[in-house]
């Protein structure tokens, strides 16, 4: 951010003579030839702008006008129209001239207040945006500097506060002589704050405050500064003096940021923006050791500004912050633009503003205020505005005003009503006669003049109580004088419009007539009955409010279906939906009668037949019914089987897939196991005879060997082979007989140790028994050797214990 000094000269008051000798040169000042501005029907050149004045001088309000002559000029104050007098003139270009300002709180009025100026010709009348006229003034102090002690090389600070119309301007006098504002340590804020820096001995003296405007001068009171000896140089922690302010501003202004920050060594001050946006260069100054000064702020400048004071070399900082708001006023994004449209049509105009706050948008008629109504609507918060069925009486100077509290603004468009030469004349005698419920029969007669050309005619239809945009039409020939209309509610009030069409366009529109469909009984109600008990039952319908708009509500009769006569009526209101019938007999069959009544009398009966017999010992059975919960169940259980279907078949996937995975495993290690610790090659007369046993040999084998050598004894076997982690201990599964044959198809389990298979297997058949268990036979895991290897046996060292459980062989014979 570049960083900028400036300073504030100390300037006089400003002269009154500019301000006597405007008002002399307007007078001077032709009015504008009637040429000008022939292609504006009628709009303001210059209007009137918010204003301070001296009492007891004069004052000119400006106002121009350009528009077809002739043109008429009135002033406003407060909304009421000046009278013109010896006090207030109205000039020859359209300006106003009040000659003596007044400023009288009590007796003759005040001067002060809201001006517009006020034009009409011909084409209609437009009026200006007010302007505020204040009077010019200047309060004592209420806040006057106050003595203060500071150390060499420190901070002094000095405030002043004064209240004044136009903002007085703030300077600074010592020892009653001004300041000299090319010292770089004196630093001088527009908001009364003077800020001395570095402080020396010499700054030690008498401060005074000047504050001066349009209307008077005021000094404050004297404050002393005193000046001590140097400080100790101690270290002291970074601290904010004085942080910003809250301000708010209108576009246009100068915005000042103080802060102020001692400590030692001096703290350095930044600024920067809470939202992280950057600060920005144009128009930005620092002022004094970090007072931020934004010059033309705009709406972009508002926000929360953070003065931090920073130890240097270190994180170690002090913050401040104060919110800034820009307001912007009223200007105009979309003009009205002048319309001409036929009559009988419709007219729109648009009108967008934007400012700081979103300024409220009204519309004016020849200057006065236009609200929705008749065939007058405005919509998109007042922004548009559409006038349906136009007529001579709609031809006028529409404005669109757009204020805020930063200011107004506006804009003016004309509506031109065009009328083609022969039209017809509005329809005469519409009348609207009711035929039933949902008809009425509309006639007319036709207009009086230019009747030749008429092609036909359109009726506009539309429910009294709707806006104009809900109408609708519909067309008749031109030889018909009357028409149905149909599919209209019962009970409602309609207005009809009629007017008649030529090739060259339609008539006015006739006067509205009002009509309202007769009434009718309502229809049957949707009726449901549940058995509550053996001797109870509920009945269920829909509600109908309206039935209390129309004086109506429910009939409600019931009998054994064995009688002839019912009991009843029970009258229930509209707004009631249920009813419970108790006390009845479980052994009958029940008729229920339910009908809707209305003035027009009673509606057709709904009717039910309901049985309790058997009621009791369905509702032992079960509790009594209840639809609602019932539905709710059977919602939860449907969706419950729904859930239930979805894991289900996911579960089945997840099966399937780690089958397969685990099949292509297994056979991928079998494989690997095979290869690594298949027996030595050599004649298999050489080999172990237990290890071939154990191993599941051929058939042709072990008949070579003896009865005795074909069976391994299982005790052996474990003597050989002892069960991992069970040393010492029993084996809890029953041990088979030696002698006993086994089974043919005896289930074969297999555990081989980790870098072997590694799976337990079940095998079924004496083949796949010995498939299984050949490339593992004479195997067991070793305990681990001290270099931490897997811990294999070859099948010298199958007699060593074993960690791991072997394979038990299948004993069969041939």
């Amino acid at each position: 951010m570049a960083v900028q000094r400036a300073a504030s000269p100390r300037r006089p008051p400003a002269p009154l003579w500019p301000r006597l000798l405007l008002p002399l040169l307007l007078l001077l000042l032709p009015a504008p030839s009637e040429g000008l501005g022939h292609s504006a029907e009628l709009a303001f050149a210059v209007e009137p702008s918010d204003d301070v004045a001296v009492p007891g001088q004069p004052i000119v309000l400006d106002c121009r006008v350009e528009g077809t002559p002739p043109v008429r000029i009135t002033w406003r104050k407060n909304g009421v129209e000046l009278p013109e007098s010896t006090h207030s003139t109205l000039l020859a270009n359209g300006s106003l001239m009040i000659r003596h300002f007044r400023l009288e709180p009590g007796g003759s009025p005040s001067d002060e207040g809201d001006y517009e100026c006020v034009a009409q010709n011909r084409f209609g009348l437009v009026v200006s945006r007010k302007a505020r006229i204040q009077a010019a003034t200047m309060s004592d102090f209420h806040v006057h500097p106050q003595a203060t002690v500071g150390e060499e090389g420190g901070v002094a600070r000095f405030q002043c506060q004064i209240h004044g119309l136009p903002k007085p301007l703030i300077t600074w006098e010592k020892n009653r002589v001004p300041i000299d504002t090319d010292n770089e340590r004196y630093t001088l804020l527009p908001k009364g704050v003077l800020q001395i820096t570095g402080l020396r001995a010499e700054d030690s003296g008498i401060f005074h405050c000047v504050a001066s405007n349009i209307a008077s001068i005021r000094i404050s009171h004297g404050a002393r500064l005193t000046v001590s000896g140097s400080g100790s140089g101690a270290y002291k922690e970074p601290a904010i003096l004085v942080g910003p302010e809250n301000l708010t501003l209108t576009v246009h202004q100068t915005a000042v940021l103080e802060c102020v920050a001692t400590g030692n060594p001096r703290p350095i001050v930044s600024w920067s923006r809470l939202d992280g946006r950057p600060i920005g260069v144009e128009g930005i100054q620092v002022l004094g050791t970090g007072n931020l000064i934004i010059s033309d702020v705009t709406v972009q400048h508002s926000g929360v500004y953070v003065c931090a004071a920073n130890r240097p070399g270190t994180r170690v900082r002090r913050t401040a912050q104060g919110r800034l708001v820009v307001q912007a006023p009223a200007e105009f994004v979309q003009h009205p633009q002048s319309i001409s449209r036929p009559a009988g049509t419709t007219a729109m105009f648009t009108c967008q503003a934007q400012g700081e706050p979103p300024p409220h948008v009204t519309w004016l008629k020849n200057g006065q205020v236009l609200g929705p109504g008749g065939h007058v609507r405005l919509k998109n918060n007042n922004s548009t505005l559409t006038i349906s069925g136009i007529g001579p009486e709609d031809e006028a100077i529409y404005q669109c005003v757009a204020e805020n509290s930063a200011g107004s603004s506006q804009a003016s468009a004309r509506l031109t009503v065009l009328w083609a030469e022969g039209l017809p004349g509005p329809p005469r005698n519409v009348r609207a006669v009711s035929v039933s419920s949902t008809e009425v029969r509309v006639s007319w007669s036709e207009p009086l003049a230019n009747t030749k050309e008429i092609i036909g005619y359109v009726l506009h239809i539309r429910k009294a109580a709707d806006p104009p945009e809900l109408e609708y039409q519909e067309a008749v020939s031109k030889s018909t004088f009357q028409h149905l209309v149909s599919d209209l509610e019962p009970s409602t009030a309609y207005s009809f419009y009629i007017k008649a069409y030529t090739p060259r366009g339609a008539s006015s529109a006739s006067v509205p007539t009002l009509a309202s469909t007769l009434g009718e009984a309502p229809a049957p109600p949707p009726l449901s009955v549940r058995v509550l008990g053996s001797s109870s039952l509920q009945l269920l319908w829909e509600p109908w409010p309206r039935l209390a708009q129309h004086e109506g509500g429910f009939k409600l009769f019931y009998r054994p279906a064995s009688k002839t006569s019912f009991t009843g009526p029970i009258l229930l209101p509209g707004t009631v939906s249920s009813y419970n019938l108790s006390q009845l007999d479980p052994t009958a069959v029940y008729e229920v009668k339910l009908l809707a009544y209305n003035q027009h009398g009673d509606g057709n009966a709904t009717v039910r037949f309901v049985s309790l017999r058997g009621a009791s010992e369905r509702t032992a059975l079960s509790p009594p019914c209840d639809c609602r919960k019932e539905e709710a169940a059977n919602q939860t259980s449907t969706t419950g089987i729904v859930i239930g279907i979805h894991i289900g078949v996911t579960c089945i996937i997840f099966c399937v897939l780690f089958l397969l995975f685990g099949q292509r495993g297994r056979v991928l290690l079998c494989k690997d196991v095979e290869n690594q610790l298949s027996p030595p090659q050599g004649p298999r007369s050489q080999r172990d005879p237990g290890i071939l046993a154990l191993n599941g040999a051929r058939r042709g084998q072990r008949g070579q060997l003896g009865r005795d050598e074909k069976r391994v004894d299982m005790k052996e076997l474990e003597q050989l082979f002892p069960l991992a982690g069970a040393a010492g201990q029993p084996d809890p599964r029953p041990t088979q007989d030696p002698a006993a044959p086994a089974p043919c198809e005896e289930t074969q389990l297999s555990v081989l140790p980790l870098q072997g298979c590694g799976l337990m297997e079940g095998k079924t058949t004496e083949a796949k028994t010995m498939e299984a268990t050949a490339p593992c036979a004479g195997l067991a895991a070793a305990p681990p050797p001290p270099d931490g290897g897997p811990g294999l046996l070859s099948e010298g060292q199958a007699s060593r214990p074993a960690a791991a459980r072997v394979t038990q062989p299948a004993h069969s014979e041939q």
